[in-house]
């Protein structure tokens, strides 16, 4: 996973959006306490930064230090590299003990691992009966009638080759995605819940978004440009339909969350 984004790290701290505060008050509305929080895979810490005004303290981890260089420090950020194979002697040495959170997070990265070791750890290191796990996705973004077809066009054709097989499950909002955990309180299912979040980009901004892709520079690595003049000329003539100039990006987020316990 590392891997995939260390020659983007930048463009990803940039153009990546953050995280709508509905999603997050949802989230802490289910975790009554709020201690302590462990934000995995969190990138260049977009999730991490609004957790830090929730809970007293928050472990953010990542298996890119160049990722990690990129995150906002805050005082209660505690950010960590770790191995993408993480034994759980690193698990209580580097992140946390057992039972020790109320909390686990992560965005826009759980297709990306492996799952039962994964889930097995968020069981150990949650307060029982309490520990909520929230993981969640954005998918592709909307901005308007006139630009969104031209937009999915090349999402769905021109970049569909160079996207990892488990991208697919972000495509399908994570539905289809292996959770095993209870409902949290309130709630007859684990998700997903949609939220949006939406984002002030110009035309420039929105290239440096799809720069960032995993699959831009697979595609640049096989020797492909996904941004041919002919497909930024598509862009630029679709994004000018209603003025030039900044628009309103919407990106919509697919919630999963839910709780250690008896699945049966």
């Amino acid at each position: 996973m590392a891997d995939l984004f260390l020659k983007q790290a930048k463009q990803y701290s940039v153009a990546r959006p953050s995280y709508p505060e509905e999603l997050f008050q949802f989230i802490v509305s289910k975790t009554p306490n709020h201690d302590l929080a462990w934000d995995v895979g969190t990138g260049s810490g977009q999730a991490a930064t609004s957790l830090a005004g929730i809970y007293k303290n928050v472990i953010a981890t990542d298996t890119s230090q160049k990722q990690l260089d990129f995150a906002p420090k805050l005082p209660n950020v505690r950010y960590q590299c770790t191995p993408p194979n993480m034994s759980m002697t690193q698990l209580e040495h580097d992140v946390a003990l057992q039972s020790s959170l109320d909390l686990v997070t992560i965005a826009q990265a759980l297709h990306w691992l492996d799952l039962p070791s994964f889930y097995q750890q968020v069981k150990w290191v949650l307060k029982e009966p309490h520990g909520v796990i929230a993981a969640w996705c954005y998918t592709v973004p909307e901005i308007n009638e006139c630009f969104d077809p031209v937009f999915q066009r090349f999402y769905t054709i021109d970049s569909k080759p160079y996207w990892e097989p488990a991208r697919k499950l972000v495509d399908d909002k994570y539905r289809s995605i292996d959770f095993p955990f209870v409902p949290v309180d309130g709630a007859d299912h684990t998700g997903p819940f949609e939220f949006q979040t939406e984002r002030l980009m110009d035309l420039d901004g929105f290239f440096t978004y799809i720069r960032s892709w995993s699959a831009y520079h697979t595609a640049q690595e096989k020797g492909v440009e996904l941004l041919r003049d002919d497909v930024i000329g598509d862009f630029k003539r679709a994004w000018s339909e209603d003025g030039n100039g900044q628009k309103v990006v919407k990106f919509p987020v697919h919630l999963r969350i839910g709780k250690v316990g008896d699945l049966n």
